[in-house]
This record gives structure tokens, C-alpha cells and sequence, in this order.
């Protein structure tokens, strides 16, 4: 299902004050930043964007698609599920193989063509931990675990708003992976700590005492920072993929960083 934009009306906060931020619309291709300290929220908002709140949750929110509140159809036929969730904390139990996990969601999804090898071929490129089609999924590292569902999202899932929560210490390509979501026309909201990812978006929401505080726009300041730490933030990759297979650390390694 093709969606334009997403809107969140906002609620109430905590102590039951109105939202300083009354109404946000974001557009396809967009991806915005979820940022705020422990407690502040950002979990709660991202819990209304996935079960499609219309002021039937503690916050009061209500989110529209297209400006219009989605049937009851949608928000319970997993075939058109609208919002896809990548959390840090995912872990595969089921004892299936790679090949056997893309070939069943694809089915799931109704979509016939067989894309197992796009999937991995575009996993791959995000982690260091090369995934093959026949590795069993509870065998996967956290890299690949999270390279694959990243993929997966990209090309099987039809979801067109995607809710990616803190997932800044999964060891994969974090420009290179936003870059596959939002290549494919999806939403992008990212719950993040992590400055790398907070600045690749062009908004962050700042939530404060459970509640949307205030908005921040990217500028090219911020672009720029991002640049530098994208340089940094590969540099680490890099290293933790050499030291993982035992290989030397040069400090020539930092000594080419030209920031």
C-alpha cells in the first residue's frame, strides 16, 4: 500500500498537559529523529505509530494516513500491516534457515517473486559477517541479525512506514543501511541516542515528560557533523570486523582520517 505522509496529532504528556507539538506530518522518503532521555517517551510515540493510536492509548495521540484514519482492515490484517519495527533487542527463535525465513515472509506478504538472493546480497553489503542462505537464523550475530531484517524490510516488506528503535550497537552500515529503507519510498522513524543517526535525519522530535516538546530541523551544520562522524563511525566498523578475525590494528587506521 502506497502512503504519502503519516501525521501524529498530538496528546496529552505525563501529567496530562497538551503536547507542545500539536501536529506533525512526515513524508515519504523522510526520516525523523526520535531523541530524549530515559524515560522521556520516545517508546510511547513509536508504540502509537505501530498499533495506528486514535486516541485510544494513554497519550491520547491519534495518527493518520494520508490524512485520513486507516479502516479497521488495516490496522488488523497483517497482509497490509502498515508500520514495520527493527528494534535492537531482536533475536530469531525460530530453528528455520535463511533461505527457508525470506521465502515464508514473502509468502506471508504475497509476493510471489523469489528475492532471496537480493535479500542477502543487500544484507551483506551492511555487515562484515558475510550471511549465507543456508545459515540457520539462531546461529546469526546481532550484525547479521540486524543486516537481515534490515534487508528484509527493504525488499519483502510492503510496510510503508518503518520504526527503527536504538539499534546504534548492532554493528552494521547505519548510512548505508537508512539509505536502503528510504531508497524504497518508506517512512523512516528513528529512536535513537546514537549522534551518527540523529543527524542523518532531517527532524528530530525531542520528547520531554512523555510528551512531543519541541522540533528540530537539520541544517547544514548539522550535515556536516554528520559527514565527519559517518568517517569515524565506519573507521570503528572496520576495526571491530579486524579484530574479530584476529587481525592486526594499524594507527595508520587513524592517521589517514582527514576531518
Amino acid at each position: 500500500m502506497n502512503i504519502k505522509s503519516i501525521t501524529v496529532i498530538g496528546g496529552r504528556d505525563k501529567t496530562g498537559k497538551k503536547e507542545n507539538i500539536e501536529e506533525l506530518t512526515i513524508s515519504a522518503g523522510e526520516i525523523v529523529g526520535i531523541v530524549g532521555p530515559t524515560g522521556s517517551g520516545k517508546s510511547s510515540i513509536i508504540s502509537d505509530i505501530e498499533q495506528i493510536a486514535q486516541a485510544d492509548t494513554f497519550s491520547g495521540r491519534r495518527i493518520l494516513f494520508d490524512g485520513k484514519v486507516p479502516n479497521r482492515r488495516i490496522r488488523s490484517d497483517p497482509r497490509r500491516k502498515l508500520v514495520a519495527q527493527l528494534s535492537q533487542t531482536m533475536n530469531f527463535l525460530a530453528d528455520m534457515t535463511v533461505d527457508d525465513f525470506i521465502l515464508l515472509h514473502s509468502k506471508c506478504r504475497g509476493i510471489r517473486a523469489n528475492r532471496v538472493k537480493k535479500v542477502i546480497d543487500l544484507a551483506n553489503t551492511l555487515t562484515g559477517e558475510p550471511i549465507n542462505r543456508d545459515h540457520k537464523l539462531t546461529i546469526l550475530s546481532g550484525g547479521q541479525t540486524r543486516s537481515l531484517m534490515v534487508a528484509d524490510i527493504a525488499l519483502i516488506s510492503n510496510s510503508p512506514v518503518v520504526l527503527i528503535d536504538e539499534i546504534e550497537n548492532a554493528g552494521i552500515k547505519k548510512k548505508e543501511a537508512i539509505a536502503a529503507l528510504t531508497g524504497n519510498g518508506k517512512i523512516v522513524l528513528i529512536v535513537t541516542h546514537d549522534p551518527v543517526l540523529a543527524l542523518m535525519t532531517s527532524k528530530r522530535i525531542v520528547m520531554k515528560n512523555g510528551g512531543m516538546d519541541k522540533l528540530i530541523l537539520t541544517n547544514q551544520e548539522d550535515m556536516d557533523i554528520s559527514r565527519k562522524l559517518n568517517i569515524l563511525d565506519n573507521i570503528m566498523l572496520d576495526m571491530r570486523e579486524k579484530l574479530r578475525h584476529g587481525e592486526a590494528i594499524s594507527n595508520l587506521q587513524l592517521e589517514k582520517i582527514a576531518l
